[in-house]
């Protein structure tokens, strides 16, 4: 039997290879995808599916595992996940919650960080007397 923390790490590296059936293998039917802490988002393998058949049409899609804890069924993440935004490639950290029963995904929680351009500070910064200003 996996562990929930093994489950969460499949979920991932499917999502990272942009495959669908393999992500979907990880998800309990009636699953619920919260945005944190109580907004729900998405309920349902169908609902989940959808979302995340646009999402991995995205070039840059990444999600890097900074940490993982797991107490009991919960496995929290840290990740940066790089993607194709309509202003370029960029990232955004999240932190995920997973609740994992029976090798299934049944909840999840994400909270996330505000999204970064590559090359946006560059680009918005300038040198004046020796000191980055904006």
């Amino acid at each position: 039997m996996l562990s929930p923390s093994e489950v969460v790490d499949l979920q991932l590296n499917a999502y990272n290879s942009k495959n669908i059936e393999g992500f979907m293998k990880y998800w309990h039917p009636e699953a619920e995808y919260y945005s944190h802490p109580n907004a729900l988002l998405l309920k349902g393998v169908e609902e989940i599916r959808k979302r995340h058949i646009e999402r991995f049409q995205e070039p840059e899609l990444f999600g890097k595992l900074m940490s993982r804890v797991q107490i009991d069924d919960r496995v929290i993440d840290h990740e940066v996940v790089t993607r194709s935004f309509p202003e370029g490639r960029g990232s955004v950290e999240v932190i995920c919650i997973y609740e994992v029963k029976n090798e299934k995904i049944t909840k999840a929680w994400f909270i996330m960080g505000n999204k970064k351009i590559d090359g946006e500070l560059n680009r918005t910064m300038e040198r004046k007397d020796g000191h980055l200003t904006n």
